[in-house]
């Protein structure tokens, strides 16, 4: 029965061990403003950001293939593009197609839904999202809104964002 109680024990302390190990090395890579492209873990695509200047989640995104710099918000209901940058991407709404009412901090306006073919922040593709244009007056960042983030897993914790697909 001792000899039992040994290897249970021996058992029990190897599979704390890796559990520690898995935590510590579990496919996440860590990131400021410029993705790395996360390590292969079984099948989950892992991006960890930290707070960046005034406490704010920032990403450098690829979004059509140009990259783009991006506040994450979880309060904006779209990705949301400055007409500068959305010019970048090839993409130049006309006046009348700002007919969808946006109310920000800033009063209510008026901005231009568009459509993305992809997104990707490291290595998390997410295809065709929704987006929003704003005039470059009304908007002073890019916004990686919930259009994005509701398709892909994400926890915040100690001060860290996590991304999943």
């Amino acid at each position: 029965m001792f000899r039992f109680l040994i290897v249970a024990l021996v058992f029990l302390a190897a599979g704390v061990m890796a559990v520690r190990h898995l935590e510590n090395s579990g496919g996440t890579v860590a990131m400021n403003a410029t993705p790395a492209p996360a390590s292969s873990a079984a099948s989950a695509r892992n991006v960890v950001l930290t707070k960046g200047r005034g406490g704010h989640f920032e990403v450098e995104a690829r979004v059509d293939g140009r990259r783009l710099e991006f506040l994450v918000d979880t309060g904006a209901s779209h990705i949301a593009l400055r007409e500068s940058a959305a010019a970048r991407l090839g993409i130049y709404p006309r006046p009348s197609d700002y007919t969808v009412r946006v109310s920000t901090a800033n009063g209510v306006t008026k901005a231009a839904l568009v459509q993305l073919r992809t997104v990707e922040v490291g290595d998390i593709v997410v295809r065709d999202v929704a987006a929003i244009v704003h005039s470059d007056e009304g908007l002073s960042v890019n916004l990686l809104g919930m259009s994005f983030l509701s398709r892909v897993r994400w926890t915040h914790e100690r001060g860290k964002l996590v991304l999943e697909q």
